[in-house]
């Protein structure tokens, strides 16, 4: 193996790793930017925000969502250098989301609970995740 081929590798992981703290972040964004006004208004903070106050409270989160999605797909995607397909790219932002949702559902809506459906889905994904990496 060349020189060449290990610093390559070595980029690839690098960007393997980037991509998927990038999107870890914009997910925990985005979980706020959808679900975090429902526990505002649970707290009797956002209970008199007109809708569109709320919408915009939500876009804002979103925009820092964006800045890291954004970002994130451009450096892990194969065409870009990346080390990751357009599918892999989507199923691992889908894993990661499901995942940084439920442990904000549990830490912020306390009586949220997993039941044995949330594991077989989550098992699926797994399931997901396998076949899309699969050669």
């Amino acid at each position: 193996m060349c020189p060449d081929e290990c610093t390559n590798c070595w980029r690839i992981k690098v960007n393997a790793i980037v991509t998927i703290l990038l999107l870890v972040g914009s997910n925990i964004f985005m979980t706020l930017a959808w679900y975090g006004h429902l526990k505002l208004s649970q707290m009797n903070i956002s209970t008199s925000w007109p809708l569109w106050g709320v919408i915009l409270f939500s876009w804002l989160i979103a925009l820092a969502e964006y800045s890291l999605q954004v970002p994130a797909n451009k450096i892990g995607f194969v065409g870009n250098g990346g080390p990751f397909t357009l599918m892999q790219l989507k199923v691992i932002q889908e894993v990661i989301s499901l995942i940084v949702f439920t442990v904000i559902a549990g830490v912020l809506f306390q009586g949220e609970q997993l039941h044995w459906n949330h594991a077989a889905a989550f098992a699926c994904l797994i399931l997901a995740v396998y076949f899309v990496f699969m050669k």
